[in-house]
């Protein structure tokens, strides 16, 4: 039982880890996109006035999931391994 817990905390940390680094790579990907429309003052404002208001958004609910569910995974592992 303990060991089934165990690796269940290993599967989720990683698959938090993947999360983690797709929501960077999305990050990532916009950025490029955005350096090959160019550099004019209005592209710069349209990307700045987007990010702040989408981008984050999106990301910090994507993220916050991501963690909410590790978090929730570790804690019943570990009390899962206390009562065992």
């Amino acid at each position: 039982m303990t060991t089934f817990l165990i690796i269940a905390v290993i599967f989720t940390c990683i698959a938090a880890l993947v999360g983690t680094l797709l929501v960077g790579k999305d990050i990532s990907a916009k950025m490029k996109e955005y350096e090959t429309e160019g550099d004019t003052l209005e592209n710069e404002i349209a990307r700045s006035h987007e990010y702040e208001s989408k981008s984050i958004s999106v990301n910090i609910k994507s993220l916050s999931w991501i963690y909410i569910v590790l978090i929730l995974v570790v804690i019943f592992v570990s009390i899962g391994i206390l009562l065992y």
